[in-house]
């Protein structure tokens, strides 16, 4: 237990010659954590690894000492206390009250309160878990931290998760003090006001994908009339007019035409935002105004819409692969060649359609990669490696165009300070690339009625 848990993540300077974390020095900062669980013991293992004294204090210190690094010490609750200045509450809101006791050894203290409540919870109680611990300690000063980063972030480090630290207090010095804990611990503080915004703070890791709720539906609607429109015109329609029963497409077939069509419209809806607020700056000569409130929101949801569009897209690849797959698809080779052997033809070779199928799937191939690369690039941990010049190269006009018309959604009107040849430009470089986007949906849209889908071989 002691192997990896003993190796700093940070700081060297605690190393040993056999690898393991020697005792901190007694002028390392002291730091006191309260709880012995899994948060705790991540909490505890950046804290030794950041050249920090960690005590913790355990109710049966025993028990749960083999689970720490062997650079902190655990020990009972009234001693963890005593002597640090900063002491991390890691325990459940049911069990503050039990922490009364430790009121006169915690008068003057600062607490970190870094728990989360259950959605049940956070709706039931009309205040937050941090200030019902100051309500319950009012001679401490009560800090909101950590709560948005998880154990596995502390453990792994800062680079493999979020590293913002949202802090809220009533004490600007309290705040600084765990602000300055934070950066030395490698995440990046973010000041989130008082305390009464504790509550806020612990909604955060409730959400569930809150910006993506609106794409989601978008996507959804586009794939339900694209879906009926290709079910009427390839199921519907041969059934009334001629009889025929094709209501076994549904599953397959019909999927893997609707799902192409939304791709394309999800993708021409991340480049238009940016064309519409390139255009309006152009209109108003000048771009130190606010854009309409629908503008700013369509804006802001781009990176959703294109990833599901790189999503459709992935999910029409895979199906046209299970194509050659299907019994039906089985069937129809069976019954070629059937006509073959009956007319009396030896060899079928139709030179337009070979060559107009390779095409095909040479562009299509050739298309999903360029989407791969502009849907990983926009992931936050891919994009914070790159530069701005390697980002808006690879990104091209969607970041480009977004990153400075998008900022100018929070700026307040100001004076004519324009530069509108470089608006005209950004404009027309919009326009040519909207341009070549359409003519590649265009292309597809009329190879795929001329029935060049993978089925149809």
């Amino acid at each position: 237990m002691s192997g990896e848990m003993d190796k700093p993540l940070i700081s060297h300077r605690l190393v040993d010659s056999d690898g393991s974390l020697a005792e901190a020095p007694s002028e390392a900062p002291k730091v006191g954590i309260l709880g012995s669980g899994d948060f705790a013991r991540s909490l505890a293992t950046r804290l030794v690894g950041s050249g920090f004294n960690v005590v913790v204090g355990s109710r049966n210190p025993k028990r749960t000492a083999g689970l720490f690094p062997s650079a902190a010490q655990v020990t009972f609750q009234a001693e963890a206390v005593s002597s640090p200045e900063v002491i991390f509450v890691a325990v459940f809101r049911e069990h503050y009250p039990s922490l009364c006791s430790l009121s006169d050894h915690l008068a003057g203290k600062i607490l970190v309160d870094v728990s989360n409540p259950t959605e049940q919870e956070h709706l039931r109680h009309r205040q937050s878990n941090a200030e019902y611990l100051a309500s319950l300690f009012p001679t401490c000063t009560v800090v909101k931290a950590f709560n948005v980063i998880s154990a596995w972030t502390l453990q792994a480090g800062p680079r493999d998760g979020n590293r913002q630290v949202l802090i809220c207090s009533d004490q600007p010095e309290a705040k600084r003090a765990v602000s300055e804990m934070a950066h030395a611990m490698g995440f990046m503080p973010v000041d989130m006001g008082s305390l009464a915004s504790a509550r806020e703070v612990e909604a955060i890791p409730l959400r569930l994908l809150p910006g993506w709720k609106v794409p989601t539906l978008l996507a959804l609607g586009l794939f339900v009339c694209f879906y009926a429109y290709n079910f009427i015109r390839d199921v519907l329609q041969p059934y009334v007019q001629e009889g025929k029963n094709k209501f076994y497409k549904l599953p397959v077939s019909v999927v893997n035409t609707t799902l192409p069509c939304v791709a394309y419209v999800l993708l021409s809806l991340v480049y238009l935002p940016g064309m519409l607020a390139a255009v309006l700056q152009l209109r108003r000569g000048t771009k130190y105004r606010r854009f309409p409130d629908w503008l700013d929101h369509w804006l802001q949801h781009r990176k959703q819409i294109g990833l599901l569009s790189f999503f459709c897209a992935t999910l029409h690849a895979l199906y046209s692969f299970c194509l050659p797959l299907r019994r039906s698809h089985r069937y129809d080779l069976v019954n070629m060649t059937i006509k073959q052997v009956l007319g009396n033809k030896s060899h079928l070779w139709v030179e337009e359609e070979v060559w107009r199928m390779e095409i095909y799937l040479s562009l299509g191939v050739l298309a999903l990669g360029t989407l791969s690369l502009l849907a990983v690039t926009s992931l936050p941990s891919i994009a914070n490696s790159l530069n701005w010049r390697e980002f808006s190269f690879v990104q091209c006009v969607a970041t480009s165009s977004g990153g400075n018309t998008g900022s100018g959604t929070s700026r307040p009107v100001q004076s004519q300070n324009t530069n509108l040849p470089a608006l005209h430009h950004q404009t027309s470089f919009l326009a040519s690339q909207g341009f070549c986007l359409l003519t590649c949906a265009c292309v597809h849209l009329m190879w795929s009625s001329r029935g060049c889908e993978l089925d149809t071989i």
